[in-house]
């Protein structure tokens, strides 16, 4: 008995309405990265391992699928190292190739490799998968798409404001409306920790505070003193837990308790920028709110954070995020080529509008017309039919054998096509043929010489 096939966990199958969602996702952010000017690339699945490895720390490293070289790759391998037993000496011996873990240093050894070729400053989009050897849970896969944009080579902080319109026309037009786009600076962050005497504590202090609206003020505290900061560190930074205001006035704020940092108050001045800029061009339906507490990858980006949480009452986590950076290119030898980036988490954007039943209704409709198949003779009229209507743009087909009408029209509605064509003796003989609307139930016959007419109601 032949074993029943199964997909390695943390991979998925996708049936033709889940692809039909994903493609309208896709094509929703890739007509709004085109129009904001950025160009599409494509790197390889597989990168050389010493072009992955050591990029994402100790664990990032781990979780890297490797490529076991072709032919016999363990013969190569000296008795020495094969009786050691310790991956982290045979691995090399054996794999030189991996699978992408995420876009990000394949796109930085894209610019080094063609920085001849590349006009800066430059806006590029890439929408591929990547591969992480993590362990499978809701939401978390081993094989996943990931979707960014990043503008390379310009210091201005227009590209900042940019990302954040972009991001507001894509989730308008997704129908994402009043998604927060949640803005801090990583020069704030190393500031606070100057000014409260916890410059050597910066990760510790900035992660405990990333908390706050998940444990409250007394439960950043206590983490902060398990961490080394002392009371003292704790008193001077809290401001920061009773911020309020609009933007600008917390900016203010902020700009009073980093008086005496030289970082964090250009880290202000950074984000005042970004938050006027928006105030006088307007977003159509995101909101824009300074978050102090915001601290992703700290020791990527320099400036600028983004993260964008999904609409009021929708249980998500980020569904969207990016920031400043400083040195894409330096672990490549290319130093001090600026940029900034944002992604989009489209596996929870998917998520979200299934939630919120945002789909549009006719998204899994992959046939518009459908002619049944009365026998050969009238098949082949319908064929030259449906080739008039497909030359139209039309989405058509026709039943592929002669069977009883009642499962015809089951396959038509397990489908979803809003029209089948009837043809038969009598419309071969009257050189027409009748289109029933599967909705309202109703029929209208038109001529075989006048298809435009068909079509024009389509």
């Amino acid at each position: 008995m032949a074993q029943k096939p199964s997909i390695p966990k943390g991979t998925r199958d996708f049936s033709p309405s889940e692809v039909a969602k994903r493609n309208f996702i896709f094509d929703t952010v890739k007509k709004h990265f085109k129009t904001f000017g950025f160009q599409p690339i494509e790197t390889p699945s597989f990168e050389n391992s010493n072009t992955l490895m050591g990029k994402y720390g100790e664990e990032g490293d781990r979780l890297i699928f490797k490529i076991l070289n072709s032919g016999d790759f363990i013969s190569k391998v000296d008795d020495v190292t094969y009786s050691s037993k310790e991956s982290k000496s045979l691995t090399p011996k054996i794999s030189e190739k991996a699978l992408r873990y995420d876009l990000t240093v394949p796109f930085a050894r894209y610019v080094v490799m063609h920085q001849n070729d590349i006009d800066f400053p430059f806006k590029r989009y890439q929408i591929q998968p990547v591969w992480r050897a993590d362990r499978p849970q809701k939401g978390r896969f081993r094989e996943f798409f990931q979707c960014d944009a990043d503008v390379v080579g310009a210091n201005s902080l227009l590209q900042e404001v940019e990302f954040i319109q972009l991001y507001d026309a894509v989730f308008t037009e997704l129908g994402l409306n009043g998604v927060n786009i949640k803005l801090n600076n990583r020069k704030i962050l190393a500031g606070i920790a100057e000014v409260i005497g916890a410059k050597h504590l910066l990760i510790d202090f900035t992660v405990a505070l990333d908390k706050l609206d998940k444990i409250g003020e007394e439960g950043v505290k206590k983490e902060m003193l398990s961490k080394g900061i002392s009371e003292t560190s704790i008193e001077k930074a809290a401001p920061l837990f009773t911020l309020s205001g609009t933007n600008l006035e917390q900016l203010e704020s902020l700009r009073d308790l980093l008086a005496n940092s030289e970082e964090g108050t250009k880290g202000v001045e950074e984000l005042v920028f970004i938050i006027e800029s928006i105030s006088a061009l307007g977003l159509q339906s995101a909101q824009l709110s300074i978050d102090v507490t915001l601290a992703r990858g700290l020791n990527y980006y320099t400036g600028a954070i983004f993260e964008v949480g999904a609409p009021e009452g929708v249980n998500m986590g980020s569904i969207g995020g990016g920031g400043r950076y400083d040195d894409l290119t330096g672990v490549f030898g290319l130093k001090d080529v600026s940029g900034v980036g944002i992604s989009f988490g489209l596996d929870r954007i998917y998520l979200v509008l299934e939630e919120l039943n945002l789909f549009p209704e006719a998204i899994d409709q992959s046939l518009d017309v459908l002619a049944l198949n009365f026998g050969d003779k009238e098949a082949l009229v319908a064929l030259k039919l449906v080739t008039e209507l497909r030359n139209s743009g039309v989405k058509a087909d026709v039943y592929p054998s002669k069977v009883k009408m009642q499962k015809q029209f089951k396959y038509a509605n397990n489908r979803k096509v809003p029209y089948v064509i009837l043809l038969g003796d009598t419309e071969l003989e009257n050189k027409s043929f009748v289109v029933k609307n599967m909705k309202a139930g109703t029929q209208e016959t038109y001529s075989i010489n006048a298809v435009s007419d068909f079509v024009a109601i389509l």
